[in-house]
């Protein structure tokens, strides 16, 4: 397992953030990876391992979610709010350019953070996600974030994550299921296992218009000038086939990698995402 640093930053409005911090050759471009709605630093903990060495890797904690404080205000877990919170964290650290990994919801904050970080974001990875969301894929996460589980055991976390989870990676085993649970759950102080999210992250999804947001056709135009890797589960319900083509289209520097036998999201440790990665780090460097 590759040693990494903790590192904290405080946002604008006062909270404690958190990111794990891999080492790497300070003369390539940094990798800022940003997870999904429920998900923390934990979940590039593979893809970072595989990188660490040759190039910085720093996995972030979005506020609310792993070691990230909470905030008071809840209906601040936007996308907006995230990209001023990523901004705080390259001013924190004194990066200047960057490459920005994003999975899911940390792939809208990427392609949101092309308008400030213009001339500074130097390459992008967006994991199944596009400026248009299936209808099928935001019914389902509206169908489980905030609500709580608690479970006694971590096989038993295992099990409850793969009942939500077996159409998304049909093929995968118990092994990886624990790994999964480990990724989204934690340990308390009085022996239970817990999301290792606030609850009220769901909250700004339930306010009357919620799906009226930023143009995000437009905010995906500004990453034309860059490489742009675009990842698409075979079997996602949220990044659908004709999203995904015409995301292609419109970014001259971008190429297409298709994960079979996986939904929303890749993991992108599967051949080929990371054959694809491979070739985009290649373009960037």
């Amino acid at each position: 397992m590759a040693a990494y640093a903790n590192i904290h930053w405080w946002s604008n409005d006062g909270i404690r953030l958190h990111a794990r911090d891999y080492p790497g050759d300070p003369a390539k471009l940094p990798l800022i990876c940003l997870p999904g709605l429920t998900r923390n630093a934990r979940d590039f903990a593979a893809f970072a391992e595989a990188r660490s060495g040759d190039r910085r890797v720093i996995a972030v904690d979005f506020r609310g979610r792993g070691e990230s404080g909470y905030a008071k205000d809840p209906m601040t877990y936007v996308p907006l709010t995230y990209v001023q919170d990523v901004e705080a964290l390259l001013s924190d650290q004194g990066i200047g350019r960057f490459v920005a990994v994003g999975t899911s919801l940390g792939g809208i904050v990427t392609m949101l953070l092309a308008g400030p970080a213009r001339g500074r974001l130097a390459g992008a990875l967006l994991n199944d996600i596009g400026p248009e969301i299936e209808a099928a894929g935001l019914h389902r996460i509206r169908g489980y974030v905030g609500k709580g589980s608690s479970c006694p055991t971590w096989l038993h976390a295992a099990r409850t994550v793969q009942e939500n989870n077996a159409d998304i990676y049909p093929e995968w085993e118990l092994d990886q299921w624990l790994g999964m649970a480990k990724r989204l759950y934690r340990l308390t102080g009085n022996g239970r296992i817990v999301l290792d999210y606030d609850l009220r992250i769901a909250e700004p999804m339930r306010v009357p218009g919620a799906e009226t947001g930023p143009d995000m056709w437009g905010a995906l135009a500004g990453l034309a000038d860059i490489p742009v890797l675009l990842v698409r589960g075979e079997r996602s319900d949220l990044l659908g086939v004709a999203t995904a083509t015409r995301m292609a289209a419109a970014l001259p520097q971008s190429d297409l990698a298709v994960v079979p036998e996986v939904g929303h999201a890749p993991m992108l440790d599967e051949p080929v995402a990371a054959a694809a990665i491979d070739r985009w780090l290649a373009r960037l460097d």
